[in-house]
């Protein structure tokens, strides 16, 4: 990799300085810098990686960011092995996945980049599942128990008796996806012998899930809301019922970004290797992804962080202060918002 040395270069008029973390590099522009990123992981986060990358590249053509999917998990599964630079993620590390990174030795910086909503969706033709409660989605999505205690939902009219009695089809994200984790945490929780139905049809590609629900009698499917944003001429997204409301809401932009699409709205993360973090290409990268996240965000249908919280995340990345708000050091998880959460104070650190 060429590194731009500041006493090489002759001052000249498009000679320029770069701030990373504190610390100035100058260098002939931009476009002189050279090296190559490595991102993988969510889906759902990906299509932001990917402006960002494209953006990215106006500035810095000489710098490869390759971004790949293999879902949440996935791309935990190699970042905790030091494989990736920056991991997307559209839930938390978990703390099996931190201590993982710990014991090899990998410390990361973890970054907050949108707000999505969780988009529970049917078939535009869809003429009669307009809104849908948390108890019912259970009764959907959950696996029937063997004591005969709890049976599944087969047909729509199981569900609300005045419904056709057609099959439900379910399709539904791979299980190395965040998306799934964070669905199936709402829908089981931590209520003891219970488990997602196991007959789903399931991808870790987002456009393969909206074909099937798109084309499928009796089908339900679930995403994050950019993939419904971009299909609503082929989907119908289904109101849900806020428990603490008792509000059937829509999923928007503004529904999102106020909590009212509760419990379905979540934050998105890059996690970023911090070792990775000290080579000028992925300074420069994640500073731009920090700096345009609003509108990365905004440009691929998702919604964009409280400023408060993206300052919060510039300066964690300029401070390179490794760890996780999301877990106390027993491996419990922390309840709270994520303004409650991701704060310089409250982070288990990872030395």
């Amino acid at each position: 990799m060429k590194r731009v040395s500041a006493w090489a270069l002759p001052v000249v008029a498009v000679a320029c300085v770069f701030f990373f973390g504190g610390q100035s590099v100058r260098g002939q522009g931009l476009s002189a810098l050279e090296g190559s990123i490595e991102i993988d992981g969510s889906s759902t986060v990906a299509p932001i990686s990917v402006r960002a990358s494209t953006t990215f590249k106006d500035k810095c053509p000489k710098v490869s960011v390759q971004v790949s999917i293999s879902g949440t998990g996935g791309g935990f599964k190699r970042f905790t092995k030091g494989e990736t630079d920056i991991s997307d993620a559209s839930r938390p590390i978990k703390f099996k996945e931190m201590k993982q990174c710990q014991e090899n030795g990998i410390q990361f910086i973890e970054i907050p980049v949108a707000y999505d909503g969780l988009t529970i969706a049917v078939a535009k033709d869809n003429s009669f599942v307009d809104v849908l409660t948390v108890d019912q989605l259970k009764k959907i999505f959950r696996a029937s128990k063997s004591d005969g205690s709890f049976s599944n939902a087969k047909n729509w009219d199981e569900v609300n008796s005045e419904w056709p009695a057609t099959p439900i089809k379910i399709f539904a994200p791979g299980t190395d996806s965040g998306t799934f984790d964070y669905f199936k945490e709402v829908i089981v929780g931590k209520d003891e012998g219970v488990s997602i139905r196991a007959d789903m049809s399931g991808s870790e590609n987002d456009n393969q899930l909206v074909q099937g629900i798109a084309n499928t009698d009796g089908a339900i499917g679930f995403f994050g809301a950019s993939y419904y944003f971009s299909n609503q001429d082929k989907l119908k997204a289904v109101k849900i019922v806020n428990p603490k409301t008792n509000e059937a809401i829509e999923v928007s932009a503004e529904n999102i970004e106020s909590g009212k699409y509760a419990p379905f709205s979540r934050p998105l993360f890059i996690y970023v290797n911090a070792k990775s973090a000290r080579r000028p290409e992925v300074k420069v990268f994640v500073n731009h992804y920090l700096e345009n996240a609003g509108s990365l965000a905004k440009a691929v249908d998702y919604v964009g962080l409280p400023e408060s919280i993206e300052k919060e995340a510039a300066n964690h990345f300029k401070r390179r202060k490794s760890g996780t708000h999301f877990w106390d050091q027993d491996g419990e998880k922390k309840d709270g918002s994520l303004t409650d959460l991701y704060t310089a104070d409250n982070i288990l650190k990872m030395d």
